[in-house]
């Protein structure tokens, strides 16, 4: 999942000897249950008031709205009408410049994903405050006109202190709080449980905002005492439930001791668990919840959370792809792969969604369909080196080598030393028969891991390739040198031996090869041709018979097996062996050829004459011919 760069938060109030208790003092006062129009009117212009003062301006035009239709000539609410006009058209406008400029984003798909994750949290805490102000606007509109006074300084003073830690003023919001806590009427437990609920959740978020300012260092402990007196004034709330949670999850991400970072994943989730409990209607909660579940591999419980989090909010891109991801998890492909799609149905351009689309689609083996999804996300991301090193090695898989080099070669030109896209690159140009070319890549791939036996072994294969056997030897003695299983580079090494001559270096390298793979066909095949070399037939034949089993279809194999049993004496065998060579290739000439000498030996003239008159009738230029027309003229 994507990390958060939020690491905690603070709440500007006493703090006595450092241990986090909280401290503060209630005016006294009384409730008088007198309720009038001007009561309402105010609170509501004080609500509109704090929505403007949060850039919230059609949440404030529609307040706004409906004091006008009570009251048309108000003068106040007329004129924070228009303003928020004034800021809904500053927000269109820029929002419209912002579309007529095409910008490649140096984004990492990762935090694109994080951004896109936080903006859709951040509208449905916009959503989450405006519920919780038309809670507290109808709670002030039944109090006394002096209750209502008290209460609305604190709300102001509550406002002022969020709008200085927006702007990183930490001294001011806590100058704000302190006042606002000050001047809390008495009795009024849930209110003040309410606003000291709000002065965590800002601290919160001006903490996240501003993680390196001088006077946020505190903010965390002093949001911690914030939130837990919120629930001791009362415990129905959700919010410092959510805010607690947020702090356990953000110190587990710092905490390098393992059992400390569980313990406060474990405080996390439960916190978080509770926020979702008292109020499962908030699709923030319940996203978050999954997110921290799914951290410490809670995959059950994550995904319970994410779909809770969907039914909330269906067009949540956000929690469609961390379904996603959660899916996967538990092996559920086929649902991942139709949650992403939701997620890019709504978020056409989510790239890190349709890069997933892509893994899961090449896990499938559906190579065309994984292309146009890693293409898609690289047509939103264009610098996802995860997305392009995906498609080259799907297209590489798929033969279209040119292709496959033109998507490494983009890899290369942000990360020219990347190990991995060196190797593919090595094993691309090798298939475009760029030989030297992939020397070099697969030289720059050791170099840049000189521990990784494979890049050893395809560095062997590519000076193979451009024909310098010496390197080649070279490269696959050091692989074999890391890796003493590596079976791949002893079968080349023997290869290399066989053909020049060296029959014994070769069996040794091949019998190693052998004891760590007997079933395999390249170990076996090559040693049915070193024993065949050696003239150990029966030794040969044994080989030859264990690689045509792993590889049934092999005509070169059914052909060299005849020629052991030959050379074993084993010439029944052997006929038997041209014989359904020649069913599956009838126009194998050599084995024609030998099918033929093998009847002259066994004294089947009739077959022999058989088979030398269908060769040279067929392949009347078979490079045997001569030969071919001496065995008929005798027989």
């Amino acid at each position: 999942m994507n990390k958060s760069v939020v690491i905690g938060i603070a709440i500007g109030l006493l703090l006595l000897g450092g241990i986090g208790i909280l401290v503060f003092t209630l005016r006294e006062g009384k409730n008088s249950g007198d309720e009038t129009v001007q009561v309402r009117r105010d609170t509501l212009l004080q609500l509109a008031r704090d929505y403007l003062a949060g850039g919230a301006y059609q949440q404030a035009l529609d307040i706004l709205d409906r004091v006008l239709a009570e009251d048309p000539g108000n003068p106040e609410a007329l004129t924070l009408q228009e303003e928020a006009l004034r800021g809904r058209r500053s927000l269109e406008l820029a929002a419209g410049e912002e579309g007529a400029v095409e910008e490649v984003s140096e984004v990492s798909p990762e935090a694109a994903a994080a951004q896109a994750e936080e903006e859709a949290a951040r509208r449905a805490a916009v959503e989450a405050e405006a519920v919780r102000r038309k809670a507290q606007e109808e709670e002030l509109a039944r109090q006394s006109e002096a209750l209502r006074m008290a209460m609305q300084a604190v709300n102001d003073l509550v406002s002022q202190g969020q709008a200085s830690l927006r702007r990183g003023d930490f001294a001011g919001a806590d100058a704000a709080f302190a006042d606002a806590l000050e001047r809390m009427p008495p009795g009024e437990s849930r209110f003040a449980s309410l606003k000291l609920a709000d002065m965590a959740e800002a601290y919160y978020n001006g903490y996240g905002a501003f993680p390196d300012n001088p006077g946020a260092g505190d903010a965390p402990d002093k949001a911690a005492a914030g939130a837990n007196r919120a629930i001791q004034l009362d415990s129905s709330q959700a919010l410092p439930h959510y805010t607690l949670g947020k702090l356990s999850r953000d110190r587990a991400r710092q905490e390098k001791d393992r059992a400390e970072a569980a313990r406060q994943w474990n405080s996390a989730i439960a916190e978080l668990r509770e926020a979702s409990r008292l109020d499962p209607d908030n699709y923030t909660y319940s996203f978050e919840l999954g997110r921290a579940c799914f951290s410490v591999r809670q995959f059950v419980d994550a995904r319970q959370s994410f779909e809770a989090a969907i039914r909330l909010k269906p067009d949540s891109e956000p929690a469609w792809y961390n379904l996603g991801g959660t899916l996967r998890a538990i092996g559920r492909q086929d649902e991942a792969l139709e949650a992403y799609r939701r997620a890019v149905e709504i978020k056409p351009d989510y790239a890190v969604a349709h890069r997933e689309i892509g893994r899961i689609l090449v896990a499938r083996g559906d190579s065309a369909a994984a292309v146009e999804a890693f293409t898609r996300s690289l047509r939103y991301n264009p610098n996802d080196t995860a997305s392009l090193q995906e498609l080259g090695a799907v297209q590489s898989a798929a033969g279209n080598f040119a292709a496959a080099e033109a998507s490494f070669n983009r890899v290369l030109a942000v990360s020219a030393r990347d190990d991995q896209t060196n190797y593919n690159m090595a094993v691309v140009k090798m298939g475009l028969n760029k030989n030297a070319e992939a020397v070099d890549y697969a030289k720059r791939a050791v170099e840049a891991a000189p521990s990784n036996a494979l890049y050893l072994y395809t560095l062997g294969l590519a000076c193979e390739a451009a024909e310098d056997t010496g390197e080649a030897i070279t490269a696959y003695n050091r692989a074999i040198a890391l890796d003493q299983r590596y079976v791949r580079p002893r079968i080349n090494l023997g290869i290399i031996y066989l053909e020049s001559g060296f029959t014994d270096e070769a069996l040794n390298l091949l019998q190693e090869a052998y004891r760590m793979e007997p079933v395999s066909f390249e170990v076996n095949n090559n040693l049915g041709a070193v024993y065949a070399r050696k003239e150990d037939w029966n030794a040969s034949v044994e080989h030859y018979e264990k690689a045509l089993a792993a590889d049934t279809g092999n005509v070169t194999v059914r052909l060299n097996l005849a020629r052991a049993y030959v050379g074993a004496g084993n010439l029944t065998r052997a006929r038997d062996a041209y014989r359904d060579l020649l069913r599956i290739a009838p126009e194998n000439w050599d084995a024609l050829f030998e099918m033929g000498k093998t009847c002259v030996s066994l004294g089947d003239s009739v077959a022999a004459k058989e088979y030398l008159r269908e060769l040279l009738k067929e392949n009347p230029g078979y490079a045997g011919k001569t030969e071919a027309t001496r065995i008929l003229a005798g027989l």
